[in-house]
């Protein structure tokens, strides 16, 4: 579904991603480790199309989308949840929802229907769809940028730093929500600080390091791994369970 093809992306002179290949396959879940700095939300961002890459490509479906601007990547099915939620705080719950969906031709009966599907997932938003997205939970706040990205009904979700700041049951009922969207056959990808959470969800895993992939595998292998959590993620907070 998603394959990124030695990925280059710089901040002006300065190189972020340095040659990264990753796929996510269709119902597969893959985690984007390492210490913060190593490139994961840059390459979230270019796979999104909010950065361009200097070299190398983006696929989706096999479609090469490396010089498509964002909003014809959401079109093709690629959706991301930021880091830091990024809701827009003064509208209320519904009309951040409707935001997610704008891209797709839909009626006013068909939107809501679109909500109605959506809020299923997450019946807590239900409650507060009349609410200001601003007077929500922090844990409400990521429900709801989860649920404005499912409102273009995509294929290839992007979830950058999922847990942040959450509560563990908040995360616990965020990451049953991604269970159920990779069992319906989206592909997810998700950078997570909590490196053995992310071990415990994901199929495969990546580590990167100064923009590159240091380290490639099976999740479970990876989190068997003293060269990764001792090596490359010293730094990056580790769930103990």
């Amino acid at each position: 579904m998603l394959e990124l093809s030695q990925l280059h992306v710089a901040y002006g002179p300065i190189p972020a991603v340095r040659g990264i290949d990753l796929e996510v396959g269709r119902g597969e879940a893959v985690a984007l480790l390492g210490r913060n700095g190593a490139g994961k939300t840059t390459t979230l961002k270019a796979a999104a199309g909010l950065l361009r890459p200097t070299r190398g490509r983006v696929l989706v479906d096999g479609r090469d989308m490396t010089r498509q601007p964002a909003h014809e990547r959401v079109q093709c099915g690629v959706a991301l949840v930021p880091e830091g939620r990024g809701i827009f705080p003064g509208l209320t719950t519904r009309e951040n929802l409707a935001m997610g969906g704008y891209r797709r031709p839909l009626g006013l009966r068909a939107l809501e229907g679109e909500i109605e599907r959506v809020t299923e997932r997450l019946p807590l938003l239900r409650a507060r769809l009349g609410q200001r997205a601003g007077s929500l939970s922090g844990g409400e706040q990521q429900m709801l940028a989860i649920a404005r990205a499912l409102m273009g009904s995509p294929r290839v979700l992007l979830v950058d730093e999922l847990s942040l700041g959450l509560a563990p049951i908040v995360v616990e009922t965020l990451y049953e929500v991604l269970e159920e969207l990779r069992a319906e056959e989206m592909a997810v990808l998700v950078v997570e600080q909590y490196a053995t959470l992310a071990l415990r969800f994901a199929d495969r895993a990546y580590v990167l390091e100064k923009g590159q992939v240091v380290l490639a595998g099976i999740a479970a292998e990876l989190a068997a791994s003293p060269q990764l959590l001792d090596a490359y993620l010293s730094s990056t907070p580790v769930e103990v369970s």
